[in-house]
């Protein structure tokens, strides 16, 4: 029922990623706003909670909401996981206060792919769930983060950096300093067979090959990830109208569009299908507002893959416990 097109994208995303990748799939939320849903399930819900409102309150408020419905369901094993592309700040809450944390995580994390030309993703984490940090915090995002690198993209010894304002140990404020310090012991690091590269910047998120995983606070996380998709919309959009200003521009471009589209597709954000919420009893994956029918789809292909792969399982057993303060 979330989403900028929902729940139409919603509903053929969901047909498609049934029908490509045989994922069964359940849809939650108003029977009677549903339509051309094929011999898709239909779970019902009678509240929606508006892209727009407050998450956490929205959420204890309406308890037979979409979202809430359906993070129950993963939670009593009606479901192997949630996909939603609604209001993330629900999404977020509803997964947490009905799925619960998995023992031990302080917090749990988004976990984003950043694409990479011709490699693996970065993943950046924490992309949004978590505004202000403790030291120790950012430290099981590593771990988490290493452990979805190498369950996920297959990483073997997946490297960690932590995203700063300089390569220098000594560069960053407090909370960084302080992480850099925990991530430096080399105990943490053996014992889940992961490199801590030190310090990362911004400019090393996309295509450098320094880290794997970058691990930052939620409110720098998200404001690089935004301004990433937001660099990246603006510099296809300025290629697209190059490529169409003159009959010159149009030949050149039919002729360069062939070597062009694969990077195109690597870059869109609908073939990562979303983000994950690490550090919970259950599989949540949170897709864009925006998504597409593909993007739909391949979230549920993701949401999927990450059930059988045990990467809660995996996860539980990679953690450090931490207070919950």
């Amino acid at each position: 029922m979330g989403g900028d097109d929902a729940p139409g994208v919603i509903i053929e995303g969901a047909r498609k990623a049934h029908a490509e990748y045989r994922v069964p799939v359940v849809l939650v939320g108003r029977p009677e706003d549903l339509s051309d849903i094929g011999d898709l399930p239909v779970m019902p819900a009678s509240e929606v909670i508006a892209m727009d409102a407050d998450g956490a309150s929205a959420v204890r408020k309406m308890k037979d909401s979409s979202l809430v419905v359906a993070a129950e369901a993963v939670r009593d094993g009606k479901a192997g996981a949630m996909f939603g592309a609604g209001n993330t700040g629900a999404t977020m809450a509803s997964a947490l206060l009905r799925m619960g944390r998995t023992s031990g995580v302080a917090r749990p994390a988004i976990a984003t792919p950043i694409p990479t030309p011709g490699g693996k993703p970065t993943l950046l984490l924490d992309a949004g769930a978590n505004a202000e940090c403790q030291p120790m915090w950012l430290h099981q995002f590593a771990q988490m983060g290493a452990v979805f690198s190498r369950v996920r993209f297959g990483v073997e010894r997946p490297k960690v950096g932590l995203l700063s304002i300089g390569e220098e140990p000594s560069k960053g404020n407090k909370l960084t300093k302080e992480v850099h310090e925990l991530l430096a012991d080399e105990a943490w690091q053996e014992a889940l067979d992961v490199e801590f590269v030190g310090n990362i910047e911004g400019r090393d998120l996309m295509g450098s090959g320094v880290a794997d995983v970058a691990v930052t606070d939620g409110f720098t996380g998200n404001v690089a990830l935004k301004t990433l998709e937001g660099s990246m919309k603006s510099v296809i959009n300025g290629l697209l109208s190059a490529f169409d200003a003159n009959d010159d521009a149009r030949a050149a471009s039919a002729t360069l569009w062939p070597a062009l589209e694969p990077l195109y597709r690597e870059l869109d954000p609908n073939v990562t299908g979303g983000a994950m919420l690490l550090g919970l009893k259950g599989v949540c994956v949170i897709g864009h507002g925006s998504s597409s029918v593909d993007g739909v789809c391949n979230g549920i292909r993701v949401a999927a893959e990450l059930v059988s792969s045990g990467l809660v399982e995996a996860i539980a057993s990679a953690v450090s416990p931490a207070s919950s303060a």
